[in-house]
């Protein structure tokens, strides 16, 4: 990860922050499965008619599922991919695997983050535990090595992942970019980490004091941030605790399969919001 995004100016609109994405871009995508997801965000990416993509996340659901859903992507590196336990399997993303409409990586969440963290550490490659009895490395051309130390033990290891972009979808952000969650970071620690650029998508700003209090809890520099757009519910339909649940009518609404894509489109939050301002 580059440290160098130290302008003074870094927020702008939703639409400018997804044209920062060029089509055929790599980006890991925050939060895991309905919760905290940056998808504002991915419904911009869609709008924006968004090409030949490739998707980096250990547990996406509605994120992978829409953007298939729209063909946006050409290719996923992901572990488990569901819509949680209340609604099943990610019906668009499973269609586009079985139809070869996109290339797939399979792996662990273990494994995908061990690829994160090769990237972040500045190495080729990542040892992983758990992999021995799994058909993950014979699918994916991994490579098992002999303990350098003598041991007698093997170790699989993966190759470095360096995602273009890591999106996050934030609880907090001050004017210099610097982030704040609340609850579970999921695996947005790492996802920034790896990536080359850092773009955040947050509930409100706050004041610098407020991080300069606790700067513990600074999840993300201001540094590694390129730029940020302020999207209130900007994780609808899923939840961004504590601020609000998945809404799960509109979860429900959008699995159907004989649902309307553009009328998803229309009841999100920041399509309301357009219209009205």
């Amino acid at each position: 990860m580059g440290s160098g995004f130290n302008q003074k100016n870094k927020q702008c609109s939703l639409q400018e922050l997804a044209a920062l994405v060029p089509n055929g871009a790599s980006i890991a995508l925050g939060g895991s499965f309905l919760h905290r997801g940056p998808f504002a965000f991915v419904r911009e990416l869609i709008r924006q008619e968004k090409r030949d993509l490739e998707l980096v996340k250990q547990s996406p659901g509605y994120d992978v599922d829409i953007l298939c859903r729209a063909g946006v992507l050409r290719r996923v590196r992901a572990g488990i991919v569901a819509m949680e336990g209340n609604f099943g399997l990610a019906p668009w993303y499973r269609r586009a695997v079985e139809r070869h409409e996109i290339e797939l990586e399979e792996h662990a969440c273990a494994s995908l983050t061990a690829g994160l963290r090769a990237a972040a550490f500045g190495v080729p490659f990542q040892p992983c535990g758990g992999l021995h009895g799994s058909s993950l490395p014979e699918l994916n051309g991994w490579k098992c090595l002999d303990d350098p130390y003598g041991s007698g033990q093997k170790t699989w290891v993966v190759p470095a992942i360096r995602p273009d972009f890591a999106v996050i979808q934030a609880s907090e952000v001050d004017a210099k970019g610097n982030v704040r969650v609340h609850g579970t970071a999921h695996w947005d620690r790492i996802m920034s980490r790896a990536a080359g650029s850092v773009l955040v998508v947050a509930e409100k700003v706050v004041d610098s004091a407020v991080f300069e209090a606790q700067p513990e809890s600074t999840l993300v520099p201001y540094f590694m941030v390129q730029a940020y757009a302020v999207v209130p519910q900007g994780a609808w339909p899923g939840s961004c605790w504590p601020d609000y649940a998945i809404d799960y009518p509109a979860v429900e609404a959008y699995m159907d399969k004989n649902s309307d894509l553009r009328a998803h489109m229309a009841a999100a939050p920041e399509a309301r919001e357009r219209n009205h301002g």
